[in-house]
């Protein structure tokens, strides 16, 4: 939770509202309705938020006609204020009833942290202006700034803001009616106007700002003329624009999408890498403040698993296009394929990832969150060398992969859930024609049953060839492993054995599993079914562009 500003400071968030209101530059805030879409807003930039009483009566199932009652949305906005920093300005409705429903509104607002709130001139309970708009009653003048005036004058904090929306041109009424209640509200003490119009053309609110001629900051939502040039309403002298629903929206079609790939599909694996992993979620809820704070108060939590990747080759299959570079920073659908990966490690909660590099090593200067460790042999060694610079950065719960990998999200997570000292990945599909580089074949006790629950098989051999002398191979093993404490220990002792061998240098990480199979060690194979492909020569690229779209799996 984050704390509240003393409610009189310079960087209080109702200060922070005046200030927007009170710029000589044109604002912008974002409707949100609920804490992570607050969380959301605050993160993309915007300096303030709005509560929109429509997204909220949305979020909650219920129409927008007051529906939620008051404290709902009160309590909606608590959730909001502890999750963000900048300033809430609330979608008041009507002020929930007259002027002492507005007085014990106003109250609450502020012990919870509320910047300001907006009012419209309709009747209680109020219908959402596009909804037969020019069909609403409106308040009477008098009873409506006798509301402001109520508001202002149970205000404790100077810089609570109080605006008032004219609904007159909703409602079918003239410019002249809507400057007269404009100027009625001013008058009795609202510190903006927001003036609405239901047009698609911002024709009306311009010709209010106009006549309205800076009396006092004002405010507009340009839903229905959405297209309009923002520099029109910095030339208008517009003070601050409202986003007002758009979050709530594109929730809305995201989900619609989501779902019904999901129940035509009867699968995840298809929306998986297109919605925020669930790292995401935790993030923005502040599950990792709480970890933390476990660690430090109470001695809790899991030790976080390490990552490392062996990436010091060039890709001679790829001529010019690694005269620069080394071929994990191709660029794989507008992103560097080891950009790529290291996010996928850090969406599964891998944060400490530890890059052997090699070939133009300085090329990965630009991957943000990695330690760098250099093979200078590069050109004369294999991946056990590379594997052997990273020895400093080994850890009893550790990720060992290739940088030129490419798979699905939910692989590399059921391989961080497996159980076992050693896990290593097979993918037991039956590979087709385009097959590129040199396989690794994977020799298992048992066959990939496709069954619900996990098998309990073991690897007996990598080979380099499909060797009929020593049995068809069950699958291709994808370049991943995984060790724990134990585990760890193993891998580092075959590595020790192998590093006094003459061909060590020639050596890669096939042989250093195939070393800890001869030595007894028992690793646990987790078979997948597709979904991954490395880039190792031209066409794959292509394929790999396919592939981050969701074309191909």
């Amino acid at each position: 939770m984050l704390n509240p500003e003393a409610p009189n400071s310079s960087h209080s968030r109702s200060a922070q509202l005046r200030a927007l209101l009170e710029s000589p530059e044109l604002e912008f805030i974002m409707e949100a309705h609920n804490g992570i879409s607050a969380r959301i807003v605050e993160e993309a930039g915007f300096k303030g938020i709005w509560a929109s009483g429509l997204a909220i009566s949305a979020q909650f199932g219920v129409r927008d006609n007051n529906e939620a009652s008051w404290t709902q949305v009160v309590e909606m906005l608590e959730f909001m204020a502890d999750a963000t920093r900048i300033p809430i300005l609330l979608d008041g409705d009507t002020g929930y009833g007259n002027f002492n429903n507005m007085r014990r509104l106003v109250r609450k607002l502020e012990q919870r942290n509320v910047a300001g709130v907006c009012i419209e001139d309709k009747l209680f309970p109020k219908s959402n202006s596009f909804i037969n708009g020019n069909h609403q009653p409106l308040a009477d003048v008098d009873e409506f700034c006798g509301k402001i005036k109520a508001g202002k004058d149970s205000q404790t904090d100077p810089d609570f803001r109080i605006i008032a929306r004219v609904e007159a041109l909703i409602a079918g009424w003239d410019l002249s009616e809507a400057l007269r209640r404009a100027d009625a509200y001013h008058r009795a003490g609202a510190d903006a106007i927001l003036i609405h119009s239901r047009l698609p053309r911002p024709d009306e609110v311009l010709a209010f700002a106009r006549e309205w001629a800076g009396r006092s900051p004002l405010v507009i939502v340009p839903t229905t003329y959405c297209s309009t040039p923002t520099a029109v309403f910095r030339k208008a002298k517009i003070s601050l624009v409202i986003w007002a629903n758009q979050m709530i929206r594109t929730a809305i079609s995201s989900m619609s999408v989501i779902a019904r790939e999901i129940r035509s599909s009867e699968t995840l694996v298809n929306v998986e890498d297109r919605i925020a992993p669930i790292r995401e979620v935790f993030r923005l809820q502040g599950a990792y403040e709480l970890v933390a704070a476990e660690h430090r108060y109470a001695n809790l939590g899991e030790q976080q698993a390490h990552a490392i990747v062996l990436a010091a080759t060039r890709g001679q299959e790829f001529a010019a296009l690694t005269d620069d570079r080394p071929k994990v920073m191709l660029p794989i659908g507008g992103q560097p394929l080891l950009a790529r990966l290291v996010n996928e490690l850090k969406n599964q909660g891998i944060n400490d990832v530890t890059v052997v590099a090699g070939y133009k090593a300085e090329a990965i200067a630009d991957i943000k969150g990695i330690e760098v460790v250099i093979n200078h042999d590069h050109d004369s060694t294999g991946e056990l060398a590379s594997l052997a610079c990273a020895r400093p950065s080994f850890h009893d719960d550790m990720v060992i992969l290739y940088g030129d990998l490419l798979f699905r999200s939910y692989i590399l997570k059921d391989l961080i859930d497996c159980e076992g000292e050693i896990v290593t990945v097979v993918d037991s599909a039956k590979p087709g024609a385009a097959i590129s580089g040199s396989p690794d074949y994977a020799h298992c006790s048992a066959p990939d049953d496709r069954s619900l629950f996990s098998q309990d098989v073991e690897l007996l051999r990598v080979s380099k060839a499909n060797n009929k002398k020593v049995g068809e191979p069950n699958g291709r093993w994808i370049g991943m492993v995984r060790t724990r404490k134990l585990g760890r220990q193993w891998l580092t002792d075959a590595l020790d054995d192998l590093m006094h061998y003459p061909d060590f240098g020639r050596m890669g990480m096939p042989e250093l599993l195939n070393h800890l199979v001869g030595q007894g060690k028992r690793i646990k194979v987790h078979y997948i079914n597709g979904h991954w492909l490395d880039v190792n020569a031209l066409d794959d690229i292509d394929r790999a562009g396919d592939f981050t779209h969701g074309k191909s799996t």
